[in-house]
């Protein structure tokens, strides 16, 4: 009997051994069935029998079954499951609870339990959760998928949803840290310049509480002095406090439309360290010599009190500067102005010449009521006043970069390589293809990138560009200085936006101890640079999605009466294209079945970016069209369109 059941086993290893396998993730569709993605690109069809064992995103092993020249899997073993912690709405029928996870590609209703410490009676059905999977068809021992209520975001009635279960989502905090009543000014030995005679000044939005610059500009013998005045809440937030432990957890503050989450305490967000009109406040400082030509030139850091002496919003002053509208700065403010401006034009040249500039992209401002619907969805373009404040921040965290490379040796950089070594050959073969012959190094070094990047934008090729950027990496944190791709900067490294930014804070303490001449600290740790790059993403991911959820509300409307916008291409995928709406900045979803009644003739190529209709090539990234909106989703916070020809 042992003899056979040790035969047994051997026929059956055998057997496993022989059965072709594929592993992969699963991705689901809307009709039931699904698809094995491999990581070597294969794909196989999963039958709807077998998706009921898995769940979108789930990596697994799956035995591989032929019929005649069609193939398809079974999911076999769980690797990876797709689902752990995640958002759902609750369904109580008949006191049996269940939860469906807020997904746009899950629709499983799993049966679901409350975690002992909540109050069964506190979560209804509708109402937004924070669940677990905790159970699952795969694992061995489970038989069904089954989860846990963990946490209640919302009330499903709650008019604050979007921004409640966006935040959960990404575990973000929902609101600003608390705080004490007291924040006396610490002694930091740091003897401290007035410059409350000096008349310097704030632009911000009207809508802004945390001011965290001031500056002041006078014209010199070749060139101008730049005073640059930041918010100092390491003055009052010493290192390993309560609240800068928080900070250093939280990251940054959080902007989403019609709310902030800030990183401090809002009574030093807001208040104490807010360079507000008419109040002295502490600040860290650095003058800065800008000569005619753009470059700068010496540069000092110190500690001061400044008082702010105009609190100025940017369309007021760009509109006085170009000639418009009805406001009027006092006159030593209004010659600042002006100064800041010939300032601001001769640095952007030099930038322009020397390093790299952004282009110009809108951005899109929500009007809210004050029950979170959208009014209206404002372009606001970088104007002058923006360009002026973004020059000034620009000269200044270089200037912080340089001192922190030279006199400390590490800091927090913002470090950003336009291609990382891994794709630096697939983009050079893709430009080698589009007969643009460069060497390597023209996407690796800085000063050859420079050179490369005003050749492609002198082309103006929207098409090149948008592929381009699939190659590109993302700016991260580093300890170490080095090159910013994005700028055409050696080094970058931000100090002014302490009150938002933890990293910033991390500089201003390290430029305090320069000045006290201190032995330079530690560097900061690597789990520190990938907390906060992560925080920053987190964040993004964030306001996106909220965005998003607010964007299908506001466009309801224009989905039901079928409304016709322009728009871009940003992205094409196998399924269809991604457009931007021109007016508001909303994406729309263009799917394939919606550019030609006949969904063979429809061949995307998303390799390339571009998509023939009857062979006939139609569409490519970055191409504009007008598109019609047909639907406007509110369960997954989608829009969809077709082409308007």
């Amino acid at each position: 009997m042992l003899q056979n059941n040790a035969l047994l086993s051997q026929l059956k290893q055998q057997i496993r051994d022989t059965t072709p396998r594929a592993e992969g993730v699963i991705k689901a569709t809307d009709r039931g069935f699904g698809f094995l993605e491999t990581d070597s690109g294969e794909s196989y069809f999963v039958p709807p029998p077998a998706m009921k064992q898995v769940v979108h995103g789930d990596r697994v092993e799956a035995i591989i079954k032929e019929d005649g020249d069609k193939k398809s899997v079974e999911p076999e073993r769980l690797i990876e499951a797709g689902l752990d912690r995640f958002i759902a709405r609750v369904q109580n029928r008949d006191g049996r609870l269940a939860v469906i996870p807020d997904h746009p590609s899950i629709s499983n209703a799993f049966k679901a339990r409350i975690k002992r410490s909540l109050d069964e009676d506190s979560i209804a059905d509708g109402d937004w959760v924070v669940a677990r999977l905790v159970r699952h068809p795969l694992k061995p021992d489970d038989r069904a998928f089954f989860s846990q209520i963990e946490e209640l975001i919302a009330r499903q009635d709650d008019p604050a949803v979007p921004w409640r279960v966006t935040l959960a989502r990404h575990a973000l905090e929902q609101a600003s840290p608390e705080a004490g009543d007291e924040w006396p000014l610490a002694d930091e030995g740091l003897e401290r310049e007035d410059l409350t005679a000096r008349a310097f000044f704030t632009i911000d939005g009207e809508k802004t509480r945390d001011m965290d610059d001031a500056l002041h500009v006078e014209t010199c013998p070749g060139g101008w002095r730049l005073w640059v005045a930041i918010a100092d809440p390491t003055a009052y937030v010493a290192e390993g406090h309560a609240a800068d432990l928080e900070a250093q957890t939280r990251a940054f503050t959080v902007y989403l439309p019609g709310q902030n989450v800030t990183m401090l305490p809002e009574v030093l967000a807001d208040d104490l360290c807010s360079l507000k009109e008419g109040e002295t406040r502490p600040t860290l400082a650095c003058t800065l010599d800008v000569n005619a030509d753009g470059s700068l030139g010496e540069y000092r850091f110190f500690a001061a009190h400044v008082r702010s002496h105009a609190r100025l919003i940017y369309d007021k002053v760009s509109d006085w500067l170009e000639g418009q509208g009805e406001w009027t700065p006092e006159a030593g403010i209004g010659e600042q102005l002006k100064t800041l401006e010939a300032l601001t034009e001769a640095r952007s040249a030099w930038r322009a010449e020397h390093a790299l500039v952004f282009k110009d992209r809108p951005d899109y401002v929500f009007d809210l009521d004050d029950a979170g619907n959208v009014l209206d969805v404002r372009i606001e373009g970088r104007r002058i006043a923006n360009r002026m404040i973004e020059e000034s921040m620009i000269a200044a965290n270089a200037c912080c970069a340089d001192l922190l490379a030279a006199k400390v040796g590490h800091g927090i950089f913002n470090v950003h390589r336009a291609f990382e070594p891994e794709k630096a050959d697939a983009a050079l073969e893709f430009l080698a293809g589009q007969q643009i012959e460069i060497k390597r190094e023209a996407l690796t070094e800085l000063p050859r990138y420079r050179e490369l990047k005003r050749a492609l934008e002198s082309r103006d090729d929207a098409w090149l560009d948008a592929r381009l950027r699939r190659f590109q990496g993302f700016t991260s944190m580093s300890a170490q200085p080095g090159p910013h791709f994005g700028l055409g900067l050696a080094a970058y490294a931000t100090w002014t936006s302490p009150i938002r930014k933890y990293g910033d804070m991390v500089n201003h303490r390290l430029i305090k101890g320069v000045l006290k001449g201190e032995q330079a600290p530690a560097e900061a740790s690597e789990a520190l640079t990938e907390q906060l790059t992560e925080r920053r993403r987190l964040n993004r991911m964030a306001e996106r999605d909220v965005k998003d959820w607010l964007y299908v509300r506001y466009l309801t409307p224009a989905a039901r009466e079928q409304r016709t916008f322009d728009a871009e291409i940003i992205n094409i995928n196998r399924g269809g294209m991604r457009v931007r709406l021109t007016a508001n900045g909303a994406t729309a979803f263009v799917p394939a079945p919606l550019m030609h009644s006949e969904r063979d003739k429809v061949a995307i190529d998303d390799k390339e970016g571009r998509i023939c209709i009857a062979d006939e090539e139609r569409y490519k990234l970055g191409d504009p069209l007008k598109v019609v909106l047909t639907e406007a989703r509110e369960e997954t916070r989608s829009l969809v369109a077709r082409p308007a020809d």
